[in-house]
Order: structure tokens, then C-alpha cells, then sequence
């Protein structure tokens, strides 16, 4: 009862904390190893990213009267812009030519947010940033996860935890409509049975997922308790 009942400002506090960005100082940037096209293409793309969402995000600290979309909108510019000048900084070195202006679609969704008025500019912000967020996510999972150049693999570290973050940031705001979002395609068939931990399952529904102990025994040691309590509280009863 104790440990609950100090968990619980904790649990609450912990809500208001800003999301943490995980270090990635220890990895090295030295450009060393094959640059692939995929590599070339994500530093591009994490550039046009910058490009709209930082002056979307402008926007959204002075279009917006909600103080929620207004700090979100700060966060979310102020880390883009250090991500564009990490991704700049490795496109140099690596020789990757990076472009100056947002694409058509991107623009055009600056133009939206320019022209939306101060009710409905909230939702399409939001709306957006997640629907861009969500698209490139897995993109950044596949990049780090395979490239060979060190610079590009602690580039694609840093930009999936600043997504992670923005995604997260975007959905405190209590705008993000879910049944939107794209669905994810479906698995590909498994080759063959796919092997079941019979003992794991057993377990779970035996004792509530916690391996060697039966749900009759949990409760007869809480009887145990039950009445051993009982009966010191009527020998200090008796004694008083």
C-alpha cells in the first residue's frame, strides 16, 4: 500500500516531463563506410522534412490561441532546426546535394495552414505533422537499422528519437484522430507453423502470467494472512 501510494504523484508528475532525447554522443561521425542510394535519399528527405515543418511550426506559435498547439509548435520547430543542421553537416561531408525549397505537396500544405483561420488552423497543424511523422518513421527504423556509414547510421539515431518525440509531442495536444491514420499493411504469411510456448501460455493462464504459482495458492496464502491478522488483532485487543 505504501509503494502505491508513492507511485502515484510520481506517475502524475512524470506526465508533465518533457520527452527525453536519448544520447547518441558516443557514436562516431567520420563518413566511414559505403554510402548507398537509400542513404542519399534520407538525407534528403530528412531536409525537406525541416523545410515545411519548421515554418509550419512557426505558425503554430502565432496562429494558434492554444497555449498546448502554441508550446508544441516551439518544441517541435526548435528541434528541427537542429536536425536540419546535423543532416546538412553530414551531406557535406558525404557530397550529398540537398534541396532548398519544400516539395509541391509540402508546400502546399504551408499554404493551408497560412490561409486557415485561427479555429481551424489547430486541427490541420496536428493533422499534418502526424500524418508526415508517421509516414517517415518506419522509413528512419529501416535506414539506421541497415546503412553502413557511420555518420548516416548517428544522423538516422537522432532523427528517429526527434520523430519519436514530435509524434508524441503532437499527441498530448488531445487532436490526433486515430481512425485517420493509415493502416498498416498486413504480414506477410509465416512459412510453416509458428511455434506456440505452450509452458508461457499455460502459465499466463494459470497464475496470471506468473510462472510456478497457482491461483488457488495465492489465495489460500491471502486467507493465511487474513486470518493471522485477525487473530493478533484480537490478542492486542485482549491485552489492552
Amino acid at each position: 500500500m505504501v509503494l502505491t501510494l508513492l507511485s502515484v504523484p510520481v506517475a502524475a508528475q512524470a506526465a508533465d516531463v518533457p520527452v527525453p532525447i536519448p544520447s547518441s554522443s558516443n557514436q562516431p561521425e567520420t563518413g566511414n563506410g559505403e554510402v548507398s542510394a537509400a542513404d542519399r535519399d534520407f538525407l534528403v528527405k530528412v531536409r525537406m522534412a525541416g523545410l515545411w515543418e519548421i515554418p509550419a511550426s512557426n505558425m503554430a506559435q502565432t496562429k494558434s490561441k492554444d497555449p498546448r498547439i502554441q508550446a508544441v509548435g516551439k518544441s517541435i520547430g526548435a528541434q528541427h532546426v537542429t536536425l536540419d543542421k546535423a543532416d546538412v553537416k553530414v551531406a557535406k561531408q558525404l557530397g550529398v546535394a540537398l534541396p532548398a525549397r519544400p516539395s509541391d505537396e509540402q508546400q502546399g500544405w504551408i499554404d493551408e495552414m497560412a490561409a486557415a483561420n485561427n479555429t481551424t488552423f489547430d486541427q490541420i497543424y496536428i493533422d499534418r505533422l502526424r500524418a508526415a511523422h508517421g509516414k517517415i518513421f518506419p522509413a528512419i527504423a529501416t535506414i539506421r537499422a541497415s546503412t553502413r556509414n557511420d555518420s548516416v547510421r548517428k544522423l538516422a539515431q537522432e532523427t528517429n528519437q526527434f520523430v519519436m518525440t514530435h509524434m508524441t509531442l503532437l499527441e498530448s495536444s488531445g487532436l490526433v484522430q486515430y481512425g485517420a491514420l493509415p493502416t498498416a499493411a498486413p504480414p506477410a504469411a509465416a512459412k510453416g507453423p509458428v511455434p506456440v510456448d505452450q509452458q508461457m501460455l499455460a502459465a499466463a493462464s494459470g497464475s496470471g502470467g506468473v510462472t510456478g504459482i497457482n491461483t488457488s495458492v495465492i489465495l489460500m496464502v491471502l486467507a493465511a494472512a487474513l486470518v493471522a491478522g485477525v487473530i493478533t488483532t484480537m490478542r492486542i485487543l485482549r491485552a489492552r
